[in-house]
This record gives structure tokens, sequence and C-alpha cells, in this order.
């Protein structure tokens, strides 16, 4: 049989709702009694009704993360760091992909969706403020990425210009001078894009070296053909570049096979630098230098900040966080191999 509330009162000498306000957290039990009855309950073994705590409080104990691709790995791996930090709240996580389509977005803000969860950690490609902002809005949402509203709403991104800077600082430091752009999209709505394109033009200027727009190499998406396509254009077009900063791993890695395919050598010939800290680039041949933003700590922020907002606890303004990162210097640049992962 399941132990019941009963049971551990029982066994630590006190009332059911002492065992209940212990469960539950609440600080105003002593900590002798708190500790005894901890001990009851791990001696009988006893598991809380997550559901029926949830229930009593009007709440459905779910969280949803959506977000526009899961087959991207970025995306995929930061699941997995939010379905962590949904745990340590004792929440279950839906995970859902949006396609970047507005409708979908929309979906879990106001529609028959989010009757199912207690609040939404978004990234999203083409929703509105109206969307966010309205009244249709029935669930709290943390904002993740590079699309920004100028509205009070909870976000959380790295600085793109930044990292975008810092990549092709790297680049530059080690000598190269016809450092190319591989990922902007000037046909498209992309901030992302703007942004590392702001930051490497930034990076050029700082370094003294001139800008040529040939080596500034658009791309659809950001895919692995996409930068492996784009080593192509470069090859054809003989605008000889000495190294890529791609503005994502995936590029980076379509990159890389495509110098290996045309005969050119990665870094002695052409050094290549990505953004995203996927877990893939510490097993590509050579492994990639890459920016790495602090998925753990984005995935924990967003909980603890939405999970906040859910419990109307006074954690003021709605907050714009900017997330660390950090440079991974690895093969692709000259640096070690497996060791840098």
């Amino acid at each position: 049989m399941a132990v019941r509330l009963q049971d551990v009162a029982e066994r630590a000498g006190v009332s059911v709702r002492t065992v209940s306000n212990v469960v539950n957290d609440f600080p105003h039990v002593r900590p002798a009694v708190r500790e005894r009855v901890q001990q009851a309950i791990a001696d009988l073994g006893y598991r809380p009704n997550m559901t029926a705590r949830f229930l009593r409080g009007g709440r459905t104990g779910m969280i949803a993360l959506a977000v526009p691709d899961l087959s991207v790995p970025y995306f995929a791996e930061l699941a997995g760091y939010m379905m962590r930090a949904a745990q340590g709240h004792d929440l279950t996580l839906l995970i859902e992909e949006t396609d970047g389509d507005r409708e979908r977005e929309v979906l879990f803000l106001t529609g028959s969706r989010s009757s199912t969860i207690d609040g939404l950690i978004l990234s999203p490609l083409t929703a509105e403020a109206e969307d966010l902002t309205g009244p249709s809005r029935s669930v709290p949402v943390v904002l993740l990425g590079e699309r920004t509203y100028d509205e009070p709403l909870d976000h959380i991104a790295i600085d793109n210009v930044r990292a975008a800077r810092e990549a092709t600082a790297h680049l530059l430091h080690l000598g190269r001078r016809r450092v190319a752009a591989v990922g902007a999209r000037p046909e498209h709505d992309s901030r992302m894009a703007d942004l590392r394109l702001d930051g490497y033009h930034q990076a050029l200027a700082g370094a003294g070296v001139a800008r040529d727009d040939s080596l500034v190499v658009a791309t659809p998406w950001f895919t692995r053909q996409d930068g492996y396509d784009a080593v192509v254009h470069l090859v054809r077009s003989d605008a000889r570049p000495d190294a890529l900063f791609c503005f994502n791993d995936l590029l980076a890695l379509g990159a890389i096979r495509a110098l290996a395919d045309h005969g050119l050598r990665c870094p002695e010939d052409v050094a290549v630098v990505g953004i995203d800290g996927i877990e893939d680039g510490a097993f590509s041949v050579p492994t990639l230098t890459t920016v790495a933003p602090d998925m753990a700590g984005i995935a924990s922020r967003a909980v603890d900040l939405l999970v906040a907002r859910i419990g109307g606890r006074d954690v003021g303004v709605p907050v714009d966080d900017v997330a660390d990162f950090a440079l991974v210097v690895r093969g692709s640049t000259g640096g070690p191999g497996r060791s840098g992962s």
C-alpha cells in the first residue's frame, strides 16, 4: 500500500498538518521538527501526490517549452536542460515545436493548449506584441532568443553582437585577415543574423580590417547544407577567405566538410568558428571552435522566473536578462582536439 501523510505523521510523532507543511516547504516549521519529519519520509519512502497538490492550488503542474525546430541540436539540447530545471520544481515540462508559425506560437498563449499548462517558455519567430501582451493571453510567459518587443516581457538571450565580435576577433588574433561571414540573411527578417553580422563588422573595424562584401555570404537557413553550399560559393567566386565566422554551429560543421571536399585544410588553410556550443562540435574533424551559451544557466533562469510569475511572487518588473557565454577553442582554429570539449 502507498505510504500516506498519516503514516509519516505517526512515525515522526507530529500532526498531519505539520507533515504537509514540511512537504510543501513552508518556512515556519522548527528545524528539529522538520528534520524528524524528513527522516520519517525517507524511512517510509513517502512520495507526495503532486497532482493533488497542484489541483488544490488551481494549477496543472505542467509548463511548456515551445521552440521553432527540435531537429536543431541547440534547441534539443536546451530542452534537456529545461526538463531538468523543471524537475527541480516538481513540474512536468511539455515540449513542442512551432515551425516558426505564428498560429502555433499563439496557440500556447491563448488557445486550448494554454488551459493545460501553468506557464510557457517561448522562443518566438513570428508572434507579434499583441499576441504576447493582449487580454487573450492566459498564462505567464518567458521569452528566449533574439526577437524582442517594445513591451514589458520577461526575456533571456545572449548578447549576439558581443558573441559575434569575440568569435571574429579570435580569428583576427590568429592573424587571419580575410574572414568570411557565413549566415547573413538580408532578404529575411532575422534579428539574430543582423546582430551577428553587426558584431562581425565591429570586430573587423576594431582590427583595422576593411570590409569586403564578397566575404559576406547569405544563406537560406542555418543548416549544415547551407554551410556546405556557402563554402562552395566562396571557392567558385575565388573570394579566398582564410577564416570563416559561421553564424551557428550547423553552418560551421557543413563548412568544415566542404573545405575537406575541396582540398582545403582546416585550420591550416581556413580556420572556422561557430556559435551555439552544441555537442556535435566536440566530435567533428577537426573539433569545432565555438561560442557556447550557458544553456544550463538559461534554462535554470527561465524556469525559476516562470515559476515565480506563476506563483504570483513579487519579482519586480519584467526582466531582460543577458545570458553568459564562453569561447571554446578547439581544433578548427588550431586549439586542442577532444580535450577542448
